[in-house]
């Protein structure tokens, strides 16, 4: 990604009044980004949801210096940016209608390579929830070292459960809700420093931004967006947590929860979760694993070819990845990895369940039947 792409890229972000839905509108309907800075103002007038004020904003192209700036500090700390098209971008995320246009990342993780699970809860995590949250990480790695662990950085369950990825060896990711030239909470800095040999840091905001609350309410659609199951380990019948666990379940993500004693303040947001069917209730790792089909199969015998003579070179090309990734791969990644379009390749999948080939489980994955 060159200066020039990047700083329309960044700039599009700033446009006071185009949030992240409009900006995809926009960019499809002019044709590029670079497109949406070059348009007159009439044109630009024209099209839904734009209007003269709007207009106005874009065609003025004061955000553009400040992209520049940020285009500066992003080459002096090797910050690593992701737009939204990007094929390193965050496929899981890349379905949420309302995902950033950018994201900006420090440390050595793949976005898209293994299994994501966040974990997350109250700041106030007792004993009891940060026990269940080490035993969680530290289980999961075990039988998914594959796996990658999703949080907030913030206090509570949120840092036990990097903290425990760190012992464990998994990869994880803090996804923060301010710019990646400064750390909240800073006691949190020496941990955060370790995450960045396996995992990374990861926000959608612009150096100076300071960490204001309703930052943090926008980054826990991140958190939800990007993970294959979200795990609420404790929480208050209110807070952060539970409005990741809502945002999960609108992306159609697995959420689960571990159960608390009744009338325990920090158990009220679990409890009613699973009451209301808005989380399954989980009392391990490996509770997870079984609601996932993660859990680790035994050795198989080779699949027949002959079992797929009546397969077309399509669907042959997709049983081929299915092969190389046993454990399953999500639609997304079958797309990106074929190289065909979405609805194409749902078609084909859908065809290949009838056939019997192939199954459809939690997620979106898709495994050959065995």
């Amino acid at each position: 990604m060159n200066d020039e792409q990047l700083k329309y890229k960044i700039g599009i972000t700033l446009i006071k009044g185009i949030g992240n839905n409009l900006a995809k509108s926009l960019i499809a309907y002019v044709g590029s980004v670079e497109g949406v800075f070059l348009e007159t103002q009439r044109n630009l007038a024209k099209i839904p949801g734009i209007g003269e004020v709007l207009s106005r904003e874009i065609v003025s192209q004061n955000v553009l210096q400040r992209a520049e700036k940020e285009i500066e500090f992003i080459a002096k700390n090797k910050i690593k940016t992701l737009y939204y098209t990007d094929k390193e971008y965050p496929y899981r995320l890349k379905e949420c209608p309302d995902s950033p246009i950018m994201l900006y990342g420090k440390g050595a993780k793949d976005f898209n390579s293994g299994k994501f699970v966040a974990v997350v809860g109250t700041r106030n995590a007792t004993e009891t929830g940060k026990e269940n949250c080490r035993k969680l990480v530290d289980d999961l790695s075990k039988n998914q070292p594959n796996v990658t662990v999703v949080s907030g950085l913030a206090y509570g369950v949120d840092i036990c459960a990097h903290k425990a990825s760190l012992d464990a060896n998994l990869p994880t990711i803090g996804v923060v809700g301010h710019g990646l030239d400064r750390l909240y909470p800073s006691i949190h800095r020496s941990v955060a420093e370790k995450m960045l040999e396996k995992g990374a840091l990861l926000t959608e905001y612009l150096s100076e931004t300071n960490p204001d609350r309703p930052n943090f309410v926008q980054r826990n659609r991140i958190i939800a967006g990007m993970c294959d199951a979200l795990v609420v380990v404790e929480s208050a019948t209110r807070g952060g947590a539970l409005i990741t666990a809502e945002v999960a379940n609108d992306y159609n993500r697995d959420v689960f929860a571990f159960p608390g004693r009744v009338g325990d303040e920090w158990s009220g947001g679990c409890n009613a979760l699973i009451k209301q069917n808005k989380a399954s209730l989980i009392e391990s790792a490996d509770d997870l694993l079984k609601f996932m089909n993660w859990e680790t199969q035994k050795s198989a015998s080779n699949i027949q070819t002959a079992l797929f003579v009546d397969l077309s070179d399509e669907e042959q090309g997709i049983v081929s990845l299915l092969r190389q990734n046993p454990d399953g791969l999500q639609l997304n990644e079958l797309a990106i990895q074929s190289g065909k379009p979405v609805s194409k390749i749902s078609s084909l999948l859908l065809e290949m369940e009838f056939k019997g080939v192939v199954k459809c489980l939690p997620g979106n994955l898709y495994k050959i039947v065995k």
